[in-house]
């Protein structure tokens, strides 16, 4: 976790992780800002301490934020978030695309929509008086403690050497207790896999049938269980020859060789396309080679099991599809996965693979983790080179991993990692680095790391049940640890979500503008149709502002991150919700979207890590 840091600037900086059990409902840690310090604020006639009040403007006046210096944290009052819009599937749902995309009657239903929920006096009439911020912003960084350094540019195969250095000496006797045993492959470790292929036990031409019969199980099940848009056995037995016979030679690559990944659609990996599960965005780019990411597994000897399905061009996060099927829940089939990365959860879920690559650029990798019963890492933004993934120009999306484990999410993120060159140029980032759980320094380290948790918004979930299990969690991690908790305080929570909705909006609608100009939008389902209607009201000066709100909101997670290491918070307002029998032809609920991306917005908008 970042140090606290104790100096002032009109932004200071610091690292936060996230932390989230694997339980369901998951917990995710955050913070809040701590009081500004000084002289405390000073009121003005038609100014704003927050988002909230008049501020006691005349009649025509904009509302004007208070500079964000100057806003009084500890007087600041919770405002539960509320969203208005509609629950549509079938006709209806086909009716409201046509009023969004029609010439004359779309901008007056998309004016409607942004004034009840607040965009369009948040956007076009406050006056903001910060500058904007186009990217996640930070100063340089103190060192962490109890790491080992990986190095941004070593090959992948010696980092994941190195970190497997840092992790406690396998135990095979938990798994294994005789080479004849027959254990069931799910839910082993990337450590487990390893042993097994070295003693024999198993081999990954053995696992490669096992994985096809699965898939194939799975196709077949009613309802069917749509996980992966490209499949080709032969293929996948052709990769794992290869690895057995590297192992029969005793030559085995990493620990990663032999090990069974999935990829997120919109992630180019040979000898697939890349459709982002559309129906036609492989005819208007095609895949030339690996992207950066899938390269680096493959160069440590990963079998690449297919193409994961996914929520449409990773527009919505529930993972409906109608295009493919829409991927249900390996633990209870009438529900949703949760998305847009649907497939990869799902896939490691159901134990069909240890691990997968997604993209998050709304929660999409912490999403269907969460309600799945999974690991998503959320990574720094830039901190994973995004050449050869569909979104790779927003200032939101990461690639990162979906694995069964922390110990696996280690072992992958170690070998996922590394920016591109450009982005160590503009974003200074830190040294990668993994913790070192094997050094005997490191055994009490958790009793310094402090929690902060905003309480009010901790709990404004729709079930207690969330909260409760969250808490529940939260207080095991620090009665057996020794973390403390810290109460905190994050302003403008509602200003967020609409900043991340115009970044994410806009940079979407950039990357298809062409495409959807072209007519091509009559291909997509109707959801992402209605989604990117939407975004294309979204106009500059609107965007302009969002990005002065960012800056805001990193100054307050700043701040906080003064007083705590990490900040907490349900990974998700809800739990997995059922699929409604209609929306397999198509759906739109933003309500839905909006309670599982309530705790969210702060990992992608400010490029913090999360998991």
């Amino acid at each position: 976790p970042g140090r606290r840091h104790h100096h002032k600037t009109p932004l200071p900086g610091a690292r936060g992780r996230a932390l989230v059990p694997a339980a369901r409902p998951q917990l995710r840690i955050h913070s809040a800002p701590a009081p500004a310090r000084g002289e405390g604020p000073r009121n003005r006639p038609g100014t704003d301490q927050m988002g909230g009040g008049s501020g006691g403007r005349g009649k025509g006046m904009p509302r004007a934020m208070a500079p964000v210096e100057e806003v009084d944290v500890a007087a600041v009052r919770y405002k539960p978030a509320e969203l208005q819009a509609p629950h549509l599937t079938g006709f209806p749902l086909r009716a409201f695309v046509w009023l969004l995309e029609s010439p004359l009657l779309g901008p007056l239903v998309t004016s409607i929509l942004k004034k009840q929920n607040n965009m369009t006096q948040m956007l076009q009439h406050t006056v903001i008086p910060e500058r904007p911020m186009f990217y996640p912003e930070y100063p340089p960084q103190e060192p962490e403690r109890g790491v080992v350094t990986l190095g941004d540019d070593r090959d992948p195969v010696d980092r994941v050497e190195e970190a497997l250095s840092c992790l406690a000496p396998y135990d095979p006797s938990g798994r294994f207790t005789s080479a004849d045993e027959k254990n069931p492959f799910l839910y082993w470790k990337i450590r487990d896999f390893a042993y097994a292929y070295r003693s024999g036990i198993t081999t990954p031409s053995a696992v490669a049938e096992l994985v096809i019969a699965g898939v194939e199980e799975w196709n077949n099940k009613k309802p069917p269980m749509p996980m992966l848009i490209f499949f080709k056995a032969d293929d996948l037995r052709k990769q794992a020859d290869a690895s057995t016979k590297r192992f029969e030679k005793g030559s085995p690559i990493s620990v990663l060789d032999g090990i069974f990944f999935a990829v997120k659609d919109d992630i180019d990996c040979l000898p697939y396309p890349s459709k982002s599960a559309t129906t036609f965005f492989d005819e208007i780019r095609p895949v030339e080679k690996d992207a950066v990411a899938v390269s680096r597994l493959r160069k440590c000897g990963v079998i690449f099991i297919g193409k994961a399905n996914m929520h449409e061009l990773g527009l919505g996060v529930t993972g409906n599809n109608p295009n493919y099927g829409t991927v249900r829940n390996p633990h209870s089939v009438d529900r949703y996965t949760g998305g847009s990365s649907s497939g990869p959860a799902a896939l490691v879920s159901s134990g069909l693979c240890s691990g997968a690559i997604g993209t998050d650029g709304g929660g999409s990798v912490r999403i269907p983790s969460s309600l799945c019963g999974i690991v998503g890492l959320k990574t720094t933004f830039g901190r994973t080179d995004m050449t050869g993934v569909v979104c790779d120009a927003g200032t939101v999306e990461v690639a990162s991993p979906l694995t069964s484990s922390v110990e696996d999410s280690v072992l992958l993120y170690s070998a996922l990692a590394g920016s591109r060159p450009m982005d160590k140029l503009t974003l200074r980032p830190s040294l990668l680095c993994v913790p070192n759980l094997v050094s005997s320094e490191n055994s009490k380290i958790l009793q310094s790391v402090k929690v902060g948790k905003y309480t009010e918004w901790f709990h404004d979930v729709p079930d207690n049940e969330v909260s409760n299990t969250c808490e529940d969690a939260l207080n095991l991690l620090c009665s057996t640890f020794g973390c403390q908790i810290e109460e905190i305080i994050l302003p403008e929570l509602e200003e967020m979500r609409t900043a991340h909705l115009v970044s994410i909006g806009s940079e979407a609608f950039s990357d298809m503008n062409a495409h959807y100009q072209a007519g091509r939008r009559t291909e997509m389902t109707l959801d992402t149709r209605a989604s990117l209607a939407l975004f294309k009201s979204f106009t500059s000066a609107d965007y302009v502002a969002a990005q002065c709100l960012r800056r805001r909101i990193m100054y307050y997670h700043m701040e906080a991150f003064k007083k705590v290491d990490v900040i907490a918070t349900p990974t998700t307002g809800m739990t997995a919700p059922k699929i409604p029998p209609s929306a397999l032809k198509g759906e739109s609920d933003y309500v839905v979207s909006a309670k599982l991306m309530q705790f969210i917005f702060a990992g992608n908008l400010l490029g913090l890590p999360a998991i």
